[in-house]
């Protein structure tokens, strides 16, 4: 099966795990960012994690310069059209793209002319490929709550403009989820769909949390609800779907390689999963690539890869038409 022929759906993908090496050194240059070298190889080695990597913790240290670039309106809208256009020549039909607001205000935007600009360069994008996307904003654990009630009044002026849904993201901690009952129960009343970073460093009960607590639709990663019955048992039971990252599992430890991590046992037992890169460039990996170690380890036939692309279809947040004409793609 040549995976590159068929066609994809990206439904956790960060904005700013996904810039181009060429795009930070030209963007760090012009907003006079001091780097010891501006050389491919030396920026590379600062936005990629590499084998040694240890922890979640430590691979979210690579979004430091990235988010140094993404200060103005321009540079965000090009980060945003570049990730499209990327995306596109992997046949990736749809993706949803994740971001922080609050990471882009140093230079004095808004958190509305953040989100905006991200979605112009997605628009931009969507006239010159054969490709659609949406925003999914992200609010960051361990801020100040305050910024998750900002984030979600600056966000619910684009729903249905280019916004969908809301998400939890960064370190995770144990119970989490308590702190956030009254800002999810908010979004949900404005309008986003909700997807919760959970059960991607250990706590399978944080993904129960996130479902229960929360009402979490999706699930962003949930590698070890195999260790908590409950979690594992109300997301099968729900049809919550598992955003699965394999890559950047075996990059933060939570799995040794891609024999041991769970997406194919998860798949057999009716779990939805779908496939995404989570960052492209701090994970060195495109779609094509995911996609083929997945299929390779697994020996993944066409039939399973196609249940897998139309459960990725019917768990995104688009439209009830745009999902016709993507599910029309593997037919």
């Amino acid at each position: 099966m040549d995976i590159r022929k068929l066609p994809k759906i990206e439904l956790h993908c960060h904005l700013d795990g996904s810039l181009r090496v060429e795009t930070v050194i030209e963007l760090a240059k012009k907003e006079n960012i001091k780097l010891e070298s501006y050389e491919y190889d030396y920026v590379k080695k600062l936005l990629a994690v590499e084998e040694k990597c240890s922890s979640l913790d430590e691979y979210l240290e690579k979004f430091d310069l990235p988010n140094m670039v993404l200060q103005s309106k321009a540079n965000l809208r090009r980060a945003a059209y570049e990730l499209l256009e990327d995306a596109s020549k992997e046949n990736i039909k749809y993706i949803e793209v994740r971001f922080a607001p609050i990471f882009h205000i140093k230079n004095g935007l808004s958190l509305e002319e953040i989100i905006e600009s991200v979605i112009e360069g997605i628009k931009d994008a969507e006239k010159d490929y054969d490709i659609n996307g949406n925003v999914i904003i992200s609010c960051i654990r361990g801020l100040e709550l305050e910024h998750v009630y900002d984030s979600i009044e600056a966000g619910s002026k684009f729903i249905g403009k280019g916004v969908v849904a809301i998400d939890l993201a960064a370190t995770e901690k144990e119970g989490f989820a308590h702190e956030y009952i009254d800002a999810m129960k908010l979004a949900k009343e404005k309008g986003f769909r909700i997807t919760i970073h959970a059960g991607e460093t250990g706590f399978g009960k944080n993904v129960g949390d996130a479902v229960s607590l929360l009402g979490a639709e999706r699930i962003g990663h949930g590698v070890f609800i195999y260790n908590d019955e409950d979690a594992y048992n109300l997301v099968k039971e729900n049809g919550i779907t598992l955003e699965m990252c394999p890559k950047s599992n075996i990059d933060t430890k939570a799995v040794n390689d891609y024999n041991n991590h769970p997406i194919y046992n998860y798949h057999k037992d009716d779990i939805k999963v779908t496939i995404s890169t989570d960052n492209r460039t701090v994970s060195n990996i495109s779609l094509n690539e995911e996609t083929n170690n997945i299929i390779n380890t697994f020996d993944i036939n066409l039939d399973e890869y196609k249940q897998i692309y139309i459960n990725s279809v019917k768990a995104s947040f688009c439209t009830e038409e745009r999902k016709e004409k993507l599910l029309g793609y593997i037919k």
